[in-house]
């Protein structure tokens, strides 16, 4: 067993992963996993900078887990940085600070890393189940981008494209700094333009309709299957790999879009950090499943944190 550490920073929230793994066996055993949303991502879209006061709060959210880290005492430490730092002008800033508090330098990976890793986190504990038929279409709705990687046993096809909670609604929700409470048709329909046309680029590398089972990762897909299954609190457990229909997914999304910020809120499994995106991930869901004419979305809560540990697991194997 080795005992490691992965970091996933994206856009919307960065995520702590300390486990130890059997690569030998194909074990992860979960010591500790926490999720914070820090919204790093704020304005990169519009500014291509990551802004001071999301850099501090990314920042307070690695000396906590600096903090953990030495607890547990994990041997092996990798941090993934994803779609903000990639699109950001001063990326260096935050390289810089994430080495001075943690002692590793952030991978700013590209979309393809990216996918790679989520599939590993993803499929690596369905290998032999029999109900679920082969190739799988992994798909990781982000706050930035999502990444699209269809495969069997291993990585066949992969893109990321910028489509994400935050991108979207940043791009078409915001009216004076305040997401549109509810949106209206129209900006509904300029969001689902945009999700579209990432697909048409998303199909060019993927093809997307040759799938026989999609696995939906990251909090929009997690959130959507929390209101799907009416849990009263958020439940790992009965979330993780619970079969959510295409009909469920529909309900939900269009519940969403047409509720207020005070509605989304008061749901007991709505982390408070997903309130106002939380409509436009349901949305890139739904426009996915429709596309590749899937009748359910299997839910995963492993993903591309997971593929981060086993990564960290093989280094100096």
């Amino acid at each position: 067993m080795k005992r490691v550490a992965a970091i996933d920073c994206g856009t919307n929230s960065i995520r702590l992963l300390v486990a130890d793994a059997d690569p030998a066996t194909g074990e992860l055993k979960e010591l500790d996993r926490r999720m914070q949303i820090v919204r790093l991502g704020q304005g990169v879209d519009r500014t291509g900078r990551l802004a001071p006061e999301a850099l501090e709060r990314t920042f307070a959210a690695c000396r906590d887990y600096a903090a953990v880290i030495k607890e547990l005492g994990a041997e092996q430490v990798r941090f993934v940085a994803t779609s903000a730092s990639r699109d950001a002008e001063n990326r260096d800033d935050f390289v810089r600070g994430v080495l001075d508090i943690l002692g590793v330098e952030p991978e700013v990976i590209t979309g393809d890393q990216e996918a790679e890793f989520s599939f590993t986190g993803a499929t690596k504990e369905l290998t032999g189940r029999t109900d679920l038929t082969k190739p799988y279409l992994v798909v990781d709705i982000g706050g930035g981008s999502t990444e699209f990687v269809l495969g069997s046993d291993s990585v066949r096809a992969a893109r990321s494209v910028d489509i994400g909670c935050v991108r979207m609604t940043e791009r078409h929700l915001l009216r004076d700094g305040e997401v549109s409470d509810p949106p209206s048709a129209e900006q509904i329909a300029a969001i689902r333009a945009d999700i579209d046309a990432a697909l048409d680029h998303a199909e060019e590398a993927v093809p997307l309709a040759e799938a026989a089972t999609l696995v939906g990762l990251a909090g929009s897909v997690t959130t959507v299957a929390a209101l799907a299954l009416d849990l009263d609190h958020y439940d790992s457990q009965a979330i993780h790999h619970a079969r959510i229909p295409l009909a469920r997914v529909q309900e939900i999304t269009a519940r969403l879009l047409a509720s207020t910020h005070a509605e989304r809120a008061a749901s007991p499994v709505m982390h408070p950090g997903r309130v106002d995106v939380i409509a436009a991930g349901a949305l890139v869901l739904l426009a996915i499943m429709e596309r590749t004419g899937a009748a359910e979305v299997v839910v995963s809560e492993h993903d591309i944190l997971d593929g981060i540990g086993w990564h960290a697991a093989l280094d100096d194997e």
